[in-house]
């Protein structure tokens, strides 16, 4: 398991019901930031959060019964990533600044492809665009 794929699963084994929560609370906040992100070099990035957050969003819900809870938390710990302002590579540093944002982002959707591929079908979604496949 790549070092990166370790570092999201110890993070998403972190995430209480608490913190999926807290989590869903701020996403409106979190999306209106995401949505703000300038990343040319990490093109699918800001899409790829909205994906995450309309997935947990839907499954905190109740509207999306499907996803194993280790996606779910895999999502949580990528959407808190990606909001924190503080992380491996701070954003404000040049091209490189959501290189981090953008490695996690794209380890949960590997990690839980199937899952997250299911959700993408059962919302009548394109999962070849929304993964990180150029």
């Amino acid at each position: 398991m790549s070092e990166i794929a370790s570092y999201v699963a110890h993070g998403a084994a972190q995430v209480t019901p608490a913190t999926l929560d807290r989590c869903v609370r701020n996403l409106p906040m979190w999306r209106a930031e995401f949505h703000q992100i300038n990343a040319p070099h990490f093109p699918h990035l800001v899409d790829q959060l909205e994906f995450l957050a309309h997935c947990v969003e839907d499954t905190a819900d109740g509207a999306y019964k499907e996803l194993p809870y280790s996606a779910l938390a895999s999502g949580v710990f990528a959407l808190m990533y990606a909001h924190k302002k503080i992380d491996i590579l701070p954003d404000g540093v040049g091209m490189l600044g959501h290189a981090d944002d953008s490695s996690v982002v794209r380890a949960v959707l590997i990690l839980h492809e199937k899952a997250f591929h299911a959700y993408a079908d059962s919302q009548g979604l394109d999962w070849h665009r929304i993964t990180s496949k150029p």
